[in-house]
């Protein structure tokens, strides 16, 4: 499933942190003019409503001269300029007038205590001019909003420059990156220099740096070893083959050549259907399950294919235990045999191979062939498994086996769900594995395990 392109990661930090500064500085400055405005409004409420009770004050003391408290209104007026008040009669006409601006002014109407001679209060419109508070919020505003802009612009090329900064380290990581190639595995990337949250990516890749430097040295390996199983029968065939065509020869003499080459291109067949298999397993192709009622008959056909090599060596064998499962019978037939193989041709002559086979209460089975014999160095255990490896170097059997059979066995395994086994100490080598039960059939490990033998020495 293709997921869409993210782009550089520096500049998506950037471009998210001035939105950020650009979204938080509007927003303080948004709090700071409105406080602002909140404040000039509750000044301007509370001038008034002073002015209201000096001037209710003022005309509850006056009398009913009108040109009296036309002059005490003036006085009070005087170094107010922001101020204007009009006292207007019941008939509308206007008793007193000091002119208000036609815009942005506040006001508060009130009945005055004074009246007229036909007893009618007067009304009072007492205005308050707040044009330069306003003018002061304007600038206020202008100036927080160039501000706003100003910081956002400040912060983000701060911000680039720090995100540009912190990701050299990043950077770095990627040109030592760079420099890997097949044949510099062996080189680790430095993580001195890098942050804590890189250290745990930096781990990973050098685990993973190693594993395919191993990787990369069995492939290299495996193909020399390739070359020579296979150069082996080839050279075989080719000079076979020119010795036949140098003179003329009869036809049992051709026969007998063919003969010969027919064996070595049937190991060489031999060697590349289990290489086939071989990858066949590594590209996670999974064994065809079918009930198997018991994996102890499954051995007792086995190992009557084995009956002429297990008198040939003097050895016997016995298998103990049962479980029974779903699995692919064919594979197992082949592990088995593969086992018991091995274990004849290394097992010490006059013992008995055991096949042990039990089954655990989780649904693993695990199926080992235990044998008497040299113990296994503990350094060729952990290789036993590897395509071509013989701990034997001197190869005295290379012209029948290929060093494929165990490594078939641990495919085998793994396309089962499980896993190779391998253990050697005191002279007694156990060598098997582990298989899943994944289709859940019940079964049981039998109690009681029978011994029997399939083939005695001779």
């Amino acid at each position: 499933m293709s997921r869409s392109r993210i782009g550089s990661l520096g500049r998506r930090l950037s471009y998210w942190l001035a939105l950020q500064s650009l979204v938080g500085l509007i927003a303080v400055c948004a709090a700071v003019y409105g406080a602002a405005q909140v404040g000039f409004e509750a000044r301007q409420i509370d001038d008034l409503q002073q002015k209201e009770a000096q001037l209710r004050h003022l005309l509850a003391e006056s009398d009913e001269d009108i040109s009296t408290l036309k002059h005490k209104l003036d006085e009070f007026f005087i170094g107010h300029a922001d101020m204007a008040l009009s006292l207007t009669r019941s008939d509308g006409s206007v008793l007193y007038a000091r002119p208000a601006p036609a815009n942005s002014v506040r006001s508060v109407r009130f009945t005055s205590p004074v009246r007229t001679s036909n007893q009618d209060p007067l009304v009072a419109l007492l205005t308050l001019d707040i044009r330069d508070d306003v003018a002061l919020l304007r600038r206020l505003g202008f100036t927080l909003a160039v501000a706003a802009l100003a910081g956002t612009l400040f912060v983000s090329v701060g911000g680039f420059l720090l995100v540009r900064l912190s990701l050299q380290p990043l950077r770095d990581l990627v040109e030592q990156t760079r420099r890997l190639a097949a044949d510099t595995l062996h080189r680790r990337l430095d993580g001195s220099a890098q942050p804590d949250e890189l250290e745990p990516l930096i781990t990973q890749f050098n685990g993973l740096l190693g594993r395919l430097e191993l990787a990369y040295e069995q492939l290299e390996g495996f193909n020399a070893d390739v070359a020579h199983e296979l150069c082996t029968p080839l050279t075989t065939l080719i000079g076979s083959t020119e010795l036949a065509l140098r003179k003329a020869r009869d036809a049992s003499e051709l026969r007998d050549v063919l003969g010969s080459n027919l064996e070595e291109l049937q190991r060489i067949a031999g060697i590349v259907h289990d290489m086939l298999f071989l990858s066949q397993a590594d590209r996670g192709v999974t064994a065809r399950r079918t009930p198997t009622p018991s994996l102890a008959a499954l051995a007792r056909q086995v190992s009557n294919y084995h009956e002429a090599s297990l008198a040939d060596a003097g050895l016997g064998l016995e298998i103990a235990g049962d479980a029974d499962g779903s699995f692919d019978t064919p594979l197992l037939q082949r592990a088995l045999s593969n086992l018991i193989s091995n274990a004849t041709r290394y097992g010490q002559r006059g013992s008995t191979i055991r096949v042990e086979i039990s089954k655990a209460s989780s649904g693993e089975v695990v199926l080992k062939v235990v044998n008497k014999g040299a113990t296994i160095g503990s350094e060729d255990l952990p290789r036993l498994f590897d395509r071509f490896y013989r701990a034997d170097p001197s190869r005295s059997d290379a012209r029948r086996n290929h060093g494929l059979g165990l490594s078939i066995v641990a495919a085998i395994a793994r396309m089962h769900g499980g896993r190779p086994l391998a253990a050697s100490s005191g002279g007694i080598s156990s060598i098997g594995m582990t298989l899943m039960d994944e289709d859940g059939l019940s079964g049981s490990v039998k109690a009681t395990r029978t011994a029997e033998s399939s083939a005695s020495p001779a």
